[in-house]
């Protein structure tokens, strides 16, 4: 204790040690003293001598016990660089799979350093791929001695309590992981998972185990015919027929784990004659009817069994042949291959399944040729494809594909669209605008001149067809260009003069949501060229915006207000178009008083270009205007713009009309004027 107080960093701690070393120091030559006394003790004793001696030997114990510290310090620092170094021999070790290496490895390194936490959460770590699972829970134990919020420690922990099915434990463990990092909610939900399924699985197996040696028909008939299906050699058409038989004898969830526990899915794996029919590039006929029928009975044995469809994907050949499968130009095939991809998207641990499991890199583009289909595969596909794209890892992986597969087989269908489903090409359409909000994947869509000259042809059409389906796709290509409006290239500022004539033709339909989004996709396109706004002027824009503003919703006034503030910004024809459309200002006034910034925001934008307008200022003398304004120019509004935009309006007001200043001396708003005045700097 006195060398641990002697080397403390503390300055307290270690003069309170150096007063305890003197401490004992005395005590000791003290006791030693009485030991040598005589009983006539006539020897004349030199005091000063005696302290000289005592401080000698306490500077001597202190310099011992200061040397000692010293050595164990530069022992430990030789310790610590073997131990690191047998760690990374260990890790090796792991990483070629000699985990009895490994342990070995970890443990030397112990014995140089025994509060090393990452030797005993790495030892861990490979008592559970030894399957020594007790081992491994000592050591996480120890590694929490060393780190009481080591979070790997409790992650193996849980993973060892599991193995011995201590499923309460195991639970204990990733619930203090969630204590320690509120962050780690992921990975709390998916080993909560791992141990409620896990759980699960052994109920599930001990009932069926009983109803068998109970001697139920059921769970008597399922292992009767996998051993049948296990004979070598058999005709196609037999396997054929015993598989349908077994698809017919599963009936619940006892069934099914009585398959999973007699080895049922290694009839693909073992049996020859299956797994080349599976696989066969170019089916034949009997080939095709194995296919289904085995496709039939996985879709038995997997609905509502999470642990069934964990193995079946984890089988290779399914994992390779799904994709062909869907490729397939068998219709029955596509058909009961979709039906059983569609049970995995039933629920979110399904769907991270065929996430983990499957390379998706070109579900996209497969499943998207489906919308050439006239029957239910097509509302199947698009299905799987909605539900897909709630993992952000699909949407990753789409990126691989979409210049070279994707995009080309999306510009065709556009392109084809009379001829297509056009329910499911509507549908299509909305996934690649949603597909859009990946920011890569909206870059390259937005640079592709087909996709654009694509979406101008389907607009163009739309005159031609006006059957309710077609309209949809109309509708659903408008919210795409919007999305991708959201980018700004050369392409777009070269086709921007088509698509505003196109939107422009579009706000005459009677279809109200339709009008909205051609808005919409005016208020993103105009900015992108001046030629596009004059164009727009010249077909009277103006006038059509004050006629949609007068009594459209929150969206439509969002997108026309916006309109009408890139026209007015920069072209003069716009700003009497709108003095002489909104008379009074009627409708810019009502628009600021909206509860929407963003409305707010562009209509103070918009008022202050039409100011310019000789008479425009004189004609609001009897408004609200000023007190309008100079609320919204000294508010709080969260979109600085609001109050920049307000402020500006203001100042042009007073410029243009002077007599405005009465009004703004009599709200006393001269002061908040002037604090705004570095947003006025151009009146």
């Amino acid at each position: 204790n006195l060398v641990q107080g002697l080397s403390s960093a503390d300055p307290t701690v270690r003069a309170k040690t150096v007063a305890a070393t003197e401490k004992k120091l005395h005590v000791q030559e003290t006791s030693k003293e009485e030991e040598c006394k005589t009983t006539a003790d006539r020897t004349v004793i030199n005091t000063r001598g005696t302290a000289s001696t005592e401080a000698a030997n306490a500077d001597g114990f202190l310099a011992i016990l200061e040397k000692d510290a010293k050595e164990r310090a530069k022992q430990r620092k030789r310790n610590e660089h073997l131990a690191n170094a047998l760690k990374e021999k260990g890790n090796d070790a792991f990483r070629k799979g000699d985990y009895v290496l490994a342990v070995q490895r970890y443990t030397e390194g112990l014995e140089k350093l025994k509060d090393k936490q990452e030797l005993y959460t790495n030892r861990a770590q490979a008592y559970l791929k030894l399957h020594e699972y007790e081992k491994a829970i000592g050591d996480c134990e120890w590694a929490l001695k060393c780190s009481e919020k080591c979070i790997k420690a409790y992650f193996l922990m849980g993973k060892a309590h599991l193995a011995l099915k201590h499923y309460s434990e195991s639970r204990q463990c990733y619930e203090k992981i969630l204590q320690i990092d509120p962050q780690k909610k992921s990975l709390f939900k998916d080993c909560m998972n791992e141990v409620n399924l896990e759980e699960k699985r052994m109920r599930d197996e001990e009932r069926a185990m009983k109803e068998v040696y109970s001697g139920k028909l059921a769970a008597v008939s399922v292992t009767e015919l996998l051993q049948k299906l296990d004979r070598p050699d058999q005709n196609i058409l037999y396997y054929t027929g015993g598989i349908r038989l077994l698809t017919g004898a599963v009936k619940d969830s006892t069934e099914q784990t009585l398959f999973r526990t007699n080895n049922g899915f290694s009839i693909l794996q073992d049996n020859q004659t299956v797994r080349r029919g599976f696989c066969a590039e170019r089916k034949s006929t009997a080939e095709a009817e194995l296919s289904v029928a085995l496709l039939l009975l996985w879709q038995a044995v997997c609905a509502g069994n999470e642990e069934n469809q964990r193995l079946l994907l984890s089988h290779p050949d399914v994992n390779a042949q799904l994709p062909n499968l869907l490729s397939s130009g068998v219709s029955e095939i596509q058909k009961e291959t979709l039906a059983l991809i569609s049970l995995y998207l039933e629920n979110e641990n399904g769907r991270r399944l065929l996430v983990r499991h499957q390379d998706l890199t070109k579900w996209l583009q497969i499943l998207m040729a489906f919308v050439n289909c006239t029957d239910a595969r097509a509302s199947s596909a698009m299905n799987i494809l909605s539900d897909l794209m709630e993992e952000e890892r699909f949407k990753t992986q789409c990126r691989v594909m979409l210049s070279s597969g994707v995009l080309p087989l999306f510009t065709q269908l556009l392109t084809s669209a009379r001829l297509v489903n056009q329910e499911a090409l509507a549908r299509c359409i909305g996934i690649m605008g949603n597909l859009c909000a990946d920011g890569a994947i909206r870059a390259q869509m937005a640079e592709c001149q087909e996709c654009w000259q694509a979406c101008l042809k389907l607009l163009d059409e739309c005159f031609d067809v006006s059957t309710p389906r077609y309209r949809e796709c109309l509708f659903a290509v408008l919210g795409l260009m919007m999305n991708l409006l959201l980018e700004s290239n050369m392409i777009i500022q070269y086709s921007a003069v088509d698509i505003s004539s196109r939107c422009m033709s579009l706000l005459e339909d009677k279809d109200g949501r339709i009008v909205t989004r051609a808005i919409g996709v005016l208020s993103r396109i105009l900015p992108a060229s001046s030629a596009a706004v004059e164009e727009v002027v010249k077909g009277g824009v103006v006038r059509k915006m004050i006629k949609f503003l007068k009594a459209a919703g929150q969206i439509t006034s969002r997108y026309g207000i916006k309109t009408l503030s890139i026209c007015t910004r920069s072209n003069g024809q716009a700003q009497e178009d709108l003095v002489k459309a909104d008379k009074r200002f009627s409708v810019l006034l009502k628009l600021l008083d909206s509860e929407d910034e963003m409305i707010v925001g562009n209509a103070a934008f918009c008022l202050g270009h039409c100011l310019a307008v000789p008479g425009a200022a004189a004609s609001l003398l009897n408004s609200s205007v000023v007190m309008t304004l100079l609320k919204h120019a000294g508010g709080d509004a969260t979109r600085p713009s609001v109050q920049k935009n307000a402020a500006v309006a203001l100042g042009k007001l007073c410029v243009a009309e002077p007599r405005h200043i009465l009004q703004l001396r009599k709200l006393n708003g001269l002061a908040i004027l002037n604090s705004s005045m570095k947003h006025v700097h151009s009146v």
